[in-house]
Order: structure tokens, then C-alpha cells, then sequence
């Protein structure tokens, strides 16, 4: 299982602390953010694969911000996956 930690860009939230066992996604923690909403995102897809995870979010929008904590957290994903791949 290996850490990665995420800044997440034009949210509430600050930082995005998860880990990855084989694609799926464990111990999820915002930083910042609607504390409410966030630990509820968390929880939903602690144990969800990678792929699940990115067509269920990605794209959210909160408000009229671009972006919102779920749609940071396919970002965050998205570039732990790069760093995956890269290595090996």
C-alpha cells in the first residue's frame, strides 16, 4: 500500500491524504473543506477501485467554482496513477 498526498487548486480543502492498494482506494482525509462532505466522500470510496472512483466524480462542480473536493480527488487519483505506471 503506498501513501500519496495531494494540494488540491481552487477548493475549500487544502490537501488530499490517501493511499492505493493494488487500484483500489484506502484512508482518504481532506484537509480543510466542508468537513461534513468531505469525511462523506471519503467514506464512499474507501475500497473502491480507481476506475469507479473517477466516473462517479470526476467533473464535479461546487458552485461556480471549475472544480470541487470530489473532482480534486479524481486529480489527485489521476496522478497517482501516472506515478504508478511510471515506476514500473
Amino acid at each position: 500500500m503506498k501513501k500519496y498526498s495531494y494540494t488540491t487548486f481552487g477548493t475549500c480543502s487544502r490537501e488530499i491524504h490517501f493511499e492505493l492498494d493494488n487500484g483500489v482506494v484506502r484512508n482518504v482525509q481532506f484537509v480543510g473543506g466542508c468537513n461534513g462532505n468531505t469525511q462523506g466522500v471519503a467514506r464512499l470510496v474507501e475500497g473502491m477501485k480507481i476506475e469507479d472512483v473517477l466516473a462517479r466524480l470526476e467533473g464535479i462542480r461546487c458552485g461556480w467554482k471549475t472544480t470541487s473536493c470530489p473532482d480534486q480527488l479524481c486529480k489527485a487519483l489521476r496522478e497517482a496513477l501516472k506515478e504508478e505506471n511510471k515506476n514500473q
